[in-house]
């Protein structure tokens, strides 16, 4: 087969590659099946929850009809697949007699999608910031495989829309400060518009944008005349956009509840104090500022360093180079930090008392692979790891590389080893397991236990664990499709001889790069000795 010969083109085979090879056939998360339900009542009859989930789940809206609290994004940027996959069912009725057709379907069309994309923008992203082709396409790859993004690729929770969407936010701005391009503007400023129907903590995204172009121009121009009128520029285009998504999202809260003015959080708190009498007044911020707050540094069930170890790499490079960098890169690490800081306070407090155990994590999302509320700002600087190990490798002692070496290494595996299982796995195991639990330590031993046999023989198994044969047969879809027998035996053995085809291949794509950029490089030393040759000459004479 014949490889493309472009590292972009390669970067988006190799992203679709991984995204298809890592599902799971499943959404990952309950939350993003109830979001698939939403998402069916927006063109169809059927309710936006199912009358099972409430009063677990579901708020009371108007006209008394149980309504979602969640915000919209997730749903509408399903609702294509989800009409396509109708659509089908209704033309091959067969289709229908498939265990869970439809959210395979959604889960390999959208999780694709949103990879193949994240991980393009990136790479855009990182060249305009004036990184090599070489560096570049290294930190889209570091994003893919190196962080907690491959993860959200399988289970397809809001996280992997969220940082596309801000990444888009940033990198089209950007590009709208170098080049003055108002269409960059107006794309940038609707990506990050977009993500405020996600959740609402994108409007933390959107004020990190801001603040990071706001940056680059009086960086740029100086704290003159010009900047303003350059800034002046970027809120005439960029405000109206935010406005519109606002609008919209202030009409689904209507739609929904009569309000244009509240938040589902305090309808959600209003409404679980009547299921819930003791819980107190402030909930659901009613934990200790300062355990939520310190928390995602240093838990052993939910630390970033743990679960994201690249950006310890990131952190150390910034310290060590940080009079090197350009004025840009400094902007954007620098607004990206205070926005990570931003969405841990905003999340420190909260706390679902009498409803999740007394040793889960409230601040770090409950049952989910690390602290699911700060994965983009984690991610965002994550990605500027190998880029920057690159750019000033050879300013670096021999021990620095070693570690950092050693530190990429362990990110992959650890990545790695968060898609081989389904994530509630440790959640579960963690009723039994001495607290505090080191997540990430359990994880390897629960692969290892599987292989050898010994997940009950090592403690790893419990009533809770052993009601679902997730908890020791890989996370998967073809090997799932086996196991269950959701599809004819052919059919399914077709599917996993396939599954290692697409692994060999996603191999060859990821050693083809190598060569390109290494060829690339090869090309630019020679063009920059060369140059050097001829100024000297043009000198001596």
């Amino acid at each position: 087969m014949s490889l493309p010969s472009k590292p972009i083109l390669l970067l988006a085979l190799a992203a679709c590659l991984a995204a298809v090879i890592v599902q799971s056939g499943d959404l990952g998360s309950v939350d993003t099946a109830r979001r698939l339900q939403t998402t069916h009542s927006f063109w169809t009859s059927a309710p936006a929850v199912k009358p099972s989930d409430y009063p677990g789940f579901g708020l009371v809206g108007r006209n008394g009809r149980i309504y979602s609290w969640y915000g919209m994004g997730q749903s509408v940027l399903m609702l294509p697949s989800d009409i396509l996959i109708t659509a089908a069912i209704r033309l091959v009725p067969a289709l229908g007699r498939h265990q869970g057709i439809r959210e395979v379907f959604v889960s390999y069309t959208v999780s694709t999608l949103v990879c193949v994309l994240g991980v393009l923008v990136c790479a855009r992203f990182l060249l305009l910031l004036g990184f090599t082709m070489e560096q570049s396409t290294a930190g889209a790859l570091t994003l893919l495989f190196a962080t907690t993004f491959l993860h959200y690729t399988q289970n397809m929770m809001e996280n992997n829309l969220m940082l596309l969407l801000t990444l888009a936010g940033f990198c089209f701005q950007y590009e709208w400060v170098k080049t003055g391009s108002t269409r960059a503007l107006a794309l940038g400023s609707l990506a990050l518009g977009a993500n405020l129907l996600t959740r609402l903590t994108a409007g933390l995204d959107l004020m990190a944008a801001i603040f990071f172009v706001g940056l680059c121009v009086c960086l740029e121009s100086g704290f003159s005349q010009a900047a303003i009128k350059r800034l002046m520029r970027y809120a005439l285009v960029a405000f109206p956009c935010y406005a519109l998504f606002v609008a919209i999202d202030r009409g689904y809260q209507f739609y929904r509840f009569g309000s244009f003015t509240g938040t589902y959080i305090g309808i959600f708190a209003q409404q679980y104090k009547h299921v819930y009498p003791g819980l107190t007044p402030t909930f659901p911020f009613t934990g200790p500022f300062w355990t939520g707050f310190v928390g995602p540094f240093i838990s052993p069930e939910k630390s970033i360093f743990l679960f994201d170890p690249m950006l310890i790499v990131t952190a150390g490079m910034a310290i060590l180079m940080w009079g090197r960098l350009s004025a840009p890169v400094r902007a954007f690490l620098a607004s990206t930090a205070v926005l990570l800081l931003a969405y841990i306070a905003f999340h420190a407090r909260i706390s679902y008392e009498l409803m999740l155990p007394a040793y889960e994590k409230g601040w770090a999302g409950d049952v989910a692979w690390g602290d699911r509320y700060v994965t983009t700002p984690v991610q965002l600087l994550a990605m500027f790891s190998v880029p920057l190990l690159l750019r000033f490798w050879a300013s670096l002692r021999g021990i620095t590389r070693k570690a950092a070496v050693a530190v990429a290494a362990l990110s992959v595996a650890v990545q790695i080893a968060s898609i081989i299982f389904w994530c509630p796995l440790e959640f579960g195991q963690e009723m039994t397991l001495p607290k505090p639990t080191f997540v990430i330590g359990v994880r390897f031993a629960n692969i290892v236990a599987a292989l050898a046999g010994k997940t009950k023989a090592w403690g790893l198994s419990n009533y809770l664990t052993e009601k679902s044969p997730h908890s020791v047969i890989p996370y998967f879809y073809p090997i799932w499709s086996i196991r269950e027998s959701t599809i004819p035996h052919f059919a399914a053995l077709t599917l996993v001889g396939a599954w290692f085809l697409l692994m060999v291949i996603l191999t060859g794509v990821l050693f083809r790069i190598y060569s390109l950029c290494k060829a690339i490089q090869g090309r630019r030393l020679g063009f920059e000795q060369n140059r050097n040759f001829m100024v000297g000459v043009g000198e001596s004479i």
